[in-house]
């Protein structure tokens, strides 16, 4: 059976080799500061089980025939690219936030569209060791990081022009059975808590970055690979319970203190002209999921914000509609650039639907700009009460809970203990260490608003622009 259950994906975790460092310490996954980020991922394997999730997480392996998550599943149409976009809006819902195990899969795909035409043009069998590889991840139903943003040093040189070449990850060493890896790879979501490290290039490299070139996979408890890890997730409740405080993430700097890597793990050894490629495969998948995944959250703004005008007895208020509106617009917008750039998928020799690169790219454009400004709008119709609500455990003493009661009170249909719970949220969610850290991922996940404008300008039509303009002006060539 490909599908595993949460309980066999925890009990895999356990049989690794403690490499992952935090809070001073060196750790085992199975150390309760992890408990909240495997909780989250537990979360990808026990809806698989559900009826009401499993036909947006159940699809068919092309490689065996057989069930597998689609977590783990490459995109080869476009009701693939539908249903990843439609699963991960659904997921986002459940966790309050990043869903995390979609990089991977962005991952996937990326390395089986450039491997194929790594293989077109230089002869080489890289595609043929990914399948192989996929068949074994598939079957296992595994859960892998994306292991690509270099340290990158000094920002105004290039890979070879660093005083210390490390600073990107390079092969320092290549043989009939292997490579040998030197370096780190930053920002790596779920690092602690994967099966496997999916290792794809930062950026556009030269010639002269040949030992630069490099993509494989590893398993995550490798010899000579560290975890130097930050974990964050909402603050923890005595009593008053609820799922958004169940879940959180960990992000990690990934050291590659010479690793081995197998000779059938990697995907890319030295054919620098592929690097770019890859690098931007990777981004257009993985922009195209931010075109589901960032409306998820929209959503989830737009509760809020109508849920405390509610409370507060405001909900009619102009302001208040018109400001719900336009989350409304940002949200729909985003996701429906996830659904152009779907239907406009291109299929690649590898038999992979590659998302149109120009639409991804837009609807992760529109989400990354506008990160703080829907905040802004929750913080403008909360007010501030969800920065300054006194801590669970006064609400807890007996002594003076009777007074927050009280004078927490707005529109007397409802009952304190409901404001107090939305109110408690949306710290959570707006004011607190783990939003931080959603802000951030929220703009500079998949690439930072800068690179989408790069992105959609390398694909634009302007020519073709002009040519209107000329014509309607008269203008003759």
């Amino acid at each position: 059976m490909t599908l595993k259950t949460s309980d066999e994906y925890v009990e895999r975790l356990k049989k690794m080799k403690p490499n992952v460092y935090a809070y001073g310490r060196r750790i085992g996954r199975d150390d309760p500061v992890l408990e909240k980020p495997i909780k989250l991922l537990r979360l990808t394997f026990d809806l698989a089980q559900d009826p009401q999730y499993k036909n947006l997480l159940i699809t068919q392996s092309h490689l065996t025939g057989e069930p597998i998550n689609r977590f783990a599943s490459l995109n080869l149409n476009i009701e693939d690219l539908y249903k990843q976009q439609e699963m991960k809006r659904a997921l986002c819902h459940q966790v309050g936030g990043c869903i995390q195990r979609c990089m991977a899969t962005d991952t996937l795909n990326g390395i089986g569209v450039v491997t194929k035409e790594i293989d077109d043009a230089k002869g080489t069998e890289y595609h043929v060791r990914f399948l192989e590889f996929l068949k074994y991840y598939q079957a296992n139903d595994l859960v892998g990081s994306t292991s690509q943003t270099d340290v990158k040093g000094d920002r105004s040189a290039r890979p070879h022009q660093q005083k210390d070449p490390d600073l990107y990850l390079r092969i320092v060493k290549k043989d009939k059975k292997g490579i040998i890896v030197r370096g780190a790879k930053s920002h790596i979501t779920m690092g602690p808590y994967v099966d496997e490290h999916l290792v794809i290039p930062t950026r556009a490299l030269t010639e002269k970055e040949r030992d630069w070139a490099v993509s494989f996979a590893i398993p995550a408890d490798q010899e000579g690979i560290k975890l130097i890890t930050r974990i964050t997730g909402p603050r923890s409740r005595i009593e008053l319970k609820a799922p958004y405080n169940e879940y959180g993430v960990a992000e990690s700097v990934l050291v590659f203190d010479d690793v081995f890597v197998p000779r059938e793990r990697v995907f890319l050894c030295g054919e620098w002209e592929f690097a770019g490629p890859l690098a931007l495969t990777f981004a257009g998948f993985h922009r195209h999921s931010y075109c589901g995944c960032k409306p998820a959250l929209t959503d989830i703004i737009i509760g809020a914000v109508a849920l405390v005008a509610e409370y507060n007895g405001v909900a009619g208020a102009s302001h208040i509609q018109d400001e719900l509106a336009e989350l409304m617009i940002i949200g729909e917008l985003v996701y429906a650039s996830g659904i152009a750039a779907a239907a406009r998928a291109e299929r690649t020799p590898s038999g992979i639907y590659k998302p149109k690169f120009l639409y991804s790219n837009t609807g992760r454009y529109l989400a990354g700009i506008n990160v703080y400004h829907e905040y802004e709008i929750l913080a403008s119709i909360a007010g501030g009460l969800p920065s300054t609500l006194p801590p669970e455990e006064d609400w807890l003493n007996p002594e003076v809970a009777c007074y927050l009661e009280k004078y927490i009170r707005r529109n007397p249909a409802i009952p304190s203990e409901k404001i107090h719970r939305l109110y408690r949220f949306i710290s959570d969610f707006s004011s607190s260490a783990s939003c931080g850290w959603a802000q951030y991922a929220g703009i500079h996940g998949g690439g930072s608003p800068v690179m989408e404008k790069i992105g959609i300008k390398s694909q634009y039509d302007l020519e073709s622009k002009k040519i209107i303009v000329k014509y309607l002006a008269g203008i003759k060539e």
